[in-house]
């Protein structure tokens, strides 16, 4: 198992912001953080890439939203925000070393950060970020995969992944005010708290669920509900409207 990961940029304190304020980053504090992230990754037994390529641009360690690597092919993403597309060319050459590439082409956008996968069905997040036509590209480039593509009204957060996330095939972590939760029927939905809003982007690492440092309630609801949890902290990532899920990119 393969973690993509980039280093983190020394110019992230210029990183695109929708949903947060600016505030005074830590650079050292962003670099010690990113790599007890990856410790993780390794800890569950992925081999880290960590690329460099992108050094230069401000959100080039946030790697989810460039790309979608799924069993059979890799899909290169057409990032919503336009100072982020300059990441693609560095992007492209590694998907390639693991699967054939297809991508999204203009005027369609699509985030990484906005497509949550759940066996063959892929929820895609109509945001800031994801518009219509890129979730339509999508479905087109997957449908001889037999993928199941669904959309989602994304409305008070910069993904859909800020909102809801995974940790198996039946259960959901999620913050429902910020999204249409109807796509999401049958699935055992455990809601985290309004003040621990972005504890809903958790990541699966088997047999671990990785969430961030600092959400008590969620921490312990996980645990409950029969999951074991190990967190680690991404403050500083987050003062850039970073997730869990956004640093790396997963092969399997």
């Amino acid at each position: 198992m393969m973690a993509v990961t980039h280093v983190v940029s020394p110019n992230i304190h210029r990183c695109e912001l929708t949903h947060r304020p600016r505030e005074p980053l830590d650079l050292d504090l962003a670099r010690r953080q990113h790599a007890a992230y990856q410790d993780a990754l390794r800890r569950h037994g992925f081999t880290v890439l960590e690329l460099t390529v992108n050094e230069h641009l401000p959100d080039s360690v946030f790697v989810e939203d460039t790309a979608l690597i799924l069993d059979e092919v890799a899909v290169l993403c057409r990032p919503g925000a336009a100072s982020r597309r300059e990441e693609l060319a560095g992007i492209r050459p590694v998907l390639e070393r693991f699967r054939p590439v297809v991508e999204i082409r203009a005027p369609g956008t699509l985030d990484g950060g906005d497509v949550l996968r759940v066996g063959k069905t892929l929820y895609v997040g109509l945001s800031s970020r994801t518009n219509k036509d890129g979730l339509e590209q999508l479905r087109a480039l997957l449908a001889p995969y037999g993928y199941l593509v669904k959309a989602v009204t994304v409305h008070g957060c910069l993904h859909l992944k800020t909102a809801v996330t995974a940790v198996d095939d039946h259960t959901l972590v999620a913050y429902p005010e910020w999204i249409d939760m109807e796509p999401f029927g049958g699935f055992r939905v455990l809601e985290v708290p309004k003040e621990e809003a972005e504890a809903a982007n958790v990541l699966h690492l088997n047999p671990s669920v990785l969430m961030a440092e600092g959400f008590p309630r969620t921490k312990r609801m996980l645990r409950e509900a029969g999951f074991a949890v190990e967190t680690v902290d991404i403050s500083e990532l987050r003062k850039a409207e970073a997730g869990l899920t956004c640093s790396s990119l997963l092969v399997t």
